[in-house]
C-alpha cells in the first residue's frame, strides 16, 4: 500500500526537479545572452571607488567622512571623467565635463554629504537618509523644512552612492548602517540635549528604522525622538530574493555584464540609472535583517519604547511592498503615537477604464480591521467624480472617521503617485511637474510631455512617464513639521 503511494510521489518529485533544473538553465542562458547583447560596460560600470569599511566608519567622525568623500570624487574625476572615451563625450552623460548634466557645473552638486546650520542655537537636529541608487538630493526639500524650524540638518551620502554606479557592486548594507550611525553621532554631538529626528526615504527608511530598533537594546546608540519614513523599504519584491543568481555568470570575465540588471545611459545628475545585481541583493538582505529586528524586539517587549513612527506611502508602489509596511511594521507596533499616511489612487482619473480592477480595491485589502493601534490617514478624492482631495483620518483606537478638505487637487492626467515621487514638490528643478526656473539641473525630467515614435530616445519611456513629483508635497511637508526642541528620550 505504502509503495503504491510513494511511487507516484517519487515520479512527481523527479519531474519537479527536472523542471526546476530546466528553468534554472534557461534563466542562466538568458543572463548569458544579456552579456552578449545591449550596450557594453562603460568606465562608470567598472571603476569602483574605495569607500570606508564598517570598522573605519565606526571610528570616524564627520570630518573624516567628508575627507574620504573628497578623495572618492577626485578618484572618479581622475579615473572616469578624465579618461572618458570620445564616444561617451555627449551632452546627456553626467560624467562628461561638457554635458548639461555634469554635476559640478550645475546650481549645486547634491551628490555630496552636507550640513545645513540655522542661525543661532539649533532647536534640534535631523539626520536625512536617501534611497538606493539615489543621493542626498532626494530629501533637500525636507531639509529646508527642518532648517526653517531652526533644526540643524545632517545629510550623509551613503556608501556606494553619488559617485559611479559601480560603487554599488562592492557595497554591503552594513556599510550603509555604519554610515547612519556615524551621521547620528555627529548630529547628537552638534545639538546635545536637543530633539533628534531621523527621516529616511525608501532604502533610507529601512536604515532609519533599523537604527532605531538597534538603539532599543544598545545603550551606546543615541535614541531618536521621532522617525519619519517616506516610501520605506520594509519589504521588496520576491525577485530580489533570487537576484543574486542573476550574477552567477559574472564569475567569468567574459560574462561580467551579468553583474548588472540594467545598463542605462547616465543622464540623471543625482541618481544612477544603471542598476547592479548587488543593489537588489543588499536591499533584500537589509529588509530581512530589519524584519528580524522588528520580530525580535516585539518578542522582547521593547517595541513599547520605540519612538513614534510617521510614515508616508503611496498605495500603488512598484518598488517597495506597501503591504509589508502594514503587516511587518504597523501591525506589530503598540499604541505609541505612530501614524500611517496613505496616498490613494486618483479615483477621478480619465485613465480609470485602463486600471486593473484590483487597483480600486487595493486600499481596502491593505488595512487591518478597526480599531487599530496607530492613526490612519488616507489622502483621496472627495468623491469619485471630483479632483478635490481630502484627508480621511481615524484616530488610534478609534472607529469614527474624520474628513478634512485640503484645498488640493489630483492632476487629471495622473492616476497615482509612485515610489519615487513622494519627496519632491511640483516645483523641484529636476523632477517637478512645474520646475523652478531659477534652478539649473540640466534637464527637467518631471515636466516632459513625452510624445513620439519608439526607438528615438536613449531610455525607455517607463523612465520618463513614471510620476516623479508629489502634488500633495505641501501637505506632507506640513505634517513633517519637527517636534519640540527638548529631548523626550534619554540616550
Amino acid at each position: 500500500m505504502l509503495a503504491s503511494i510513494l511511487a507516484p510521489l517519487r515520479r512527481v518529485l523527479k519531474w519537479l526537479a527536472v523542471l526546476t533544473l530546466l528553468l534554472f538553465v534557461a534563466f542562466l542562458g538568458s543572463r548569458v545572452w544579456f552579456t552578449h547583447s545591449g550596450p557594453p560596460l562603460e568606465p562608470w560600470h567598472t571603476f569602483v571607488p574605495e569607500e570606508m569599511s564598517v570598522a573605519e566608519l565606526d571610528k570616524a567622525d564627520w570630518r573624516a567622512y567628508l575627507a574620504r568623500e573628497d578623495k572618492l570624487f577626485a578618484e572618479v574625476t581622475r579615473e572616469v571623467v578624465q579618461k572618458l572615451p570620445e564616444e561617451d563625450r555627449v551632452p546627456s552623460n553626467r560624467y562628461f565635463v561638457g554635458s548639461v548634466v555634469y554635476p559640478p557645473n550645475l546650481s549645486h552638486d547634491w551628490n555630496r554629504s552636507y550640513e545645513l546650520v540655522p542661525e543661532g542655537e539649533p532647536a534640534g537636529v535631523v539626520v536625512l537618509l536617501h534611497g538606493l541608487t539615489d543621493s542626498p538630493y532626494s530629501l533637500r526639500h525636507v531639509a529646508g523644512r527642518y532648517l526653517a524650524n531652526g533644526f540643524l540638518v545632517v545629510a550623509p551620502r551613503l556608501p556606494g552612492h553619488g559617485t559611479v554606479p559601480a560603487g554599488l557592486t562592492d557595497v554591503e548594507w552594513e556599510d550603509w548602517l555604519a554610515a547612519t550611525r556615524l551621521a547620528v553621532r555627529e548630529a547628537a554631538a552638534r545639538a546635545p540635549g536637543k530633539t533628534l529626528e531621523i527621516v529616511g526615504f525608501s532604502n533610507g527608511g529601512a536604515l532609519a528604522l533599523k537604527y532605531a530598533l538597534d538603539a532599543l537594546s544598545d545603550e551606546a546608540l543615541v535614541r531618536p525622538d521621532r522617525l519619519v519614513l517616506i516610501s520605506p523599504m520594509i519589504g521588496i519584491t520576491r525577485f530580489a530574493r533570487f537576484a543574486g543568481l542573476a550574477a552567477l555568470p559574472a564569475w567569468l570575465p567574459a560574462f561580467d555584464k551579468a553583474a548588472w540588471l540594467g545598463l542605462v545611459p547616465e543622464f540623471n545628475p543625482f541618481k544612477y540609472n544603471s542598476f547592479p545585481v548587488n543593489g537588489a541583493v543588499q536591499s533584500h538582505r537589509l529588509t530581512r535583517a530589519l524584519q528580524a529586528s522588528i520580530t525580535a524586539q516585539a518578542r522582547a517587549g521593547r517595541l513599547k519604547d520605540l519612538t513614534p513612527v510617521l510614515t508616508f506611502q503611496s498605495v500603488m508602489d512598484f518598488t517597495v511592498s506597501t503591504r509589508a509596511i502594514v503587516d511587518a511594521l504597523y501591525r506589530q507596533l503598540p499604541a505609541n503615537g505612530s501614524e500611517l499616511v496613505l496616498f490613494d489612487i486618483n479615483r477621478n482619473t480619465k485613465l480609470g477604464p485602463l486600471l486593473h480592477a484590483t487597483s480600486y480595491s487595493a486600499l481596502l485589502r491593505l488595512l487591518p480591521p478597526l480599531p487599530r493601534d496607530f492613526r490612519t490617514v488616507i489622502i483621496t478624492n472627495e468623491d469619485a467624480g471630483s479632483d478635490l482631495v481630502v484627508e480621511r483620518s481615524i484616530a488610534a483606537g478609534g472607529t469614527e472617521e474624520t474628513i478634512h478638505p485640503l484645498g488640493l487637487s489630483y492632476p487629471i492626467d495622473v492616476y497615482s503617485l509612485s515610489h519615487v515621487a513622494l519627496p519632491f514638490p511640483p516645483e523641484d528643478g529636476l523632477y517637478g511637474s512645474h520646475p523652478d526656473p531659477q534652478e539649473n539641473f540640466g534637464l527637467q525630467l518631471g515636466a516632459m510631455a513625452v510624445r513620439g515614435e519608439r526607438g528615438a530616445l536613449i531610455v525607455s519611456l517607463d523612465a520618463l512617464v513614471r510620476m516623479s513629483s508629489n502634488p500633495f508635497f505641501s501637505y506632507m511637508n506640513d505634517r513633517i513639521k519637527p517636534a519640540s526642541a527638548e529631548r523626550k528620550t534619554s540616550p
